[in-house]
């Protein structure tokens, strides 16, 4: 449960470093980054295995990098459900990716049980 809270924390606080320094992400409130961030996690939750599965050739290929595709893909979903949220193509969506998974790999380690 905690480490989960961490992964919604680390969503959240993704968001809000992608919408403001990325031109092309906007959150219209607060409240819309707090749910970006959980609807994130939902969504991670529920597609994103069976995205990884449909997609395990490709990234056996790909040694693994065409997750961020997927991850991308998640951040496009989460958009779509989300009306708060803007996100202005698919190169902004990837380095909001990029920003999530850097906060991830930096806060993920000192957070082990």
């Amino acid at each position: 449960m905690r480490k989960q809270f961490l992964r919604w924390l680390i969503n959240i606080v993704g968001f809000y470093i992608a919408a403001t320094y990325i031109p092309g992400i906007s959150l219209k409130s607060f409240e819309a980054g707090l749910f970006a961030g959980v609807i994130l996690g939902l969504v991670n939750l529920l597609l994103r295995p069976i995205l990884l599965l449909l997609t395990l050739p490709i990234n056996i290929l790909t040694l693994g990098i065409f997750t961020l595709i997927v991850n991308t893909w998640m951040i496009l979903i989460t958009d779509f459900l989300l009306p708060g949220l803007k996100v202005d193509g698919f190169g902004n969506a990837f380095l909001t990716v990029l920003i999530i998974t850097g906060l991830n790999l930096l806060i993920n380690p000192l957070c082990d049980d």
